[in-house]
């Protein structure tokens, strides 16, 4: 497995060097398809493995061909359709779709080259599916797609193997794409329900557009704790937390210049960190948010810079307490990271000062 993953690396590295530079659906083929399947170890110069414009007969249509062809035990096992790398894959699998049905084929791929579709027939034997059980971007690769690759190298596919996990691997995928549809807008039939288990009152259309943006809001506060609850995990099971070092500022002229080795960020600090960008969401981008720890406390600071910090978080056996960047210093009291969730107001009055 470690040396497949290597080969998916330097293919990546491949991807992003050539893609700007192909122009054609054949340069597509030669430069990135093919050294995809000889990643998944197929013979691609070997036509009674790896079998070009394979043909397809659909119905009086006599002659079709389809790009490629994976043959295994002298029949086809899987078809490939090959779009140019310039071209999105949207609408194009109607080819694909006439193609399968006309085969043995069990399997159906469509690719640019970077992106690949994986089909097969789950709902109803010998048609393809509407929509593929496995997307894999050879730029935005997943760990759990690496391993759902890995079942189609050669030694490895095993029909049977690869359809048993293809139901579940093709409905996970469409609700975790529902999921990210609505932690940007949820539907109105989404917070309804959502509503039934919470809200005793009538759900009114009125009800529903007053709650939208509290339902948007909670998603992503659930997301990022727990988000920090796996950050935690594995700073504790770390011995040598990554930080940034605070460096001295003007209005700190007493305080003596830190090292790394004097400074452990705890997860609390971090925890509380995600807060702020959490309850930031709504007026700034999380990516200008950023932290730095020192001996004294932990540095909340806008586009990273000392001169904008937002504010000083300090956490001890005795107290938890931040200090905000306004006029009068405020000092707040907070027993948890979440409680930081319920000063939102006052916070955002600092960050307003620079944007």
């Amino acid at each position: 497995m470690k040396e497949f993953v290597q080969k998916i690396e330097d293919l990546q590295k491949r991807v992003s060097t050539l893609k700007d530079n192909i122009n054609t659906e054949e340069a597509t083929k030669n430069a990135l398809i093919l050294p995809f399947f000889q990643l998944l170890g197929y013979d691609v110069f070997n036509p009674l493995e790896f079998t070009p414009e394979f043909i397809a007969d659909v119905g009086i249509k006599k002659g079709e061909k389809v790009d490629y062809a994976i043959i295994t035990d002298n029949s086809p096992s899987i078809l490939i359709e090959c779009k140019s790398v310039n071209e999105k894959l949207h609408n194009h699998d109607s080819q694909l779709f006439r193609y399968f049905g006309t085969s043995t084929s069990k399997f159906g791929i469509l690719t640019n080259g970077i992106e690949y579709r994986f089909y097969t027939d789950l709902e109803e034997p010998n048609k393809m599916d509407s929509k593929p059980f496995l997307t894999v971007n050879i730029e935005n690769l997943k760990e759990n797609s690496i391993k759902e690759l890995y079942k189609f190298k050669k030694e490895n596919f095993d029909i049977d193997n690869i359809s048993s996990s293809a139901y579940e691997l093709k409905y996970m995928n469409l609700i975790k794409q529902f999921l990210v549809e609505q932690l940007e807008n949820p539907k109105e039939d989404f917070v309804k329900y959502l509503l039934t288990e919470v809200y005793e009152g009538v759900k009114t259309k009125s009800v529903i557009d007053r709650f939208t943006p509290t339902v948007k809001n909670t998603l992503n506060i659930f997301i990022n704790e727990k988000v920090t609850d796996r950050l935690n995990a594995a700073l504790n099971s770390s011995s040598v937390p990554e930080v940034k070092i605070e460096e001295p500022s003007e209005e700190i002229t007493n305080e003596t210049t830190n090292t790394k080795e004097d400074i452990i960020t705890t997860p609390e600090e971090l925890e509380s960190y995600s807060m702020v960008k959490v309850l930031l969401a709504d007026i700034i981008e999380p990516d200008r948010i950023f932290y730095r720890d020192n001996r004294s406390y932990f540095n909340i600071l806008l586009d990273d810079s000392i001169r904008k910090w937002i504010m000083r978080i300090y956490i001890t056996n005795t107290k938890s307490e931040f200090v905000l960047n306004d006029e009068n210093k405020t000092v707040v009291k907070f027993e948890k990271p979440l409680d930081i969730l319920k000063h939102k107001e006052v916070i955002t009055n600092v960050v307003k000062n620079y944007i």
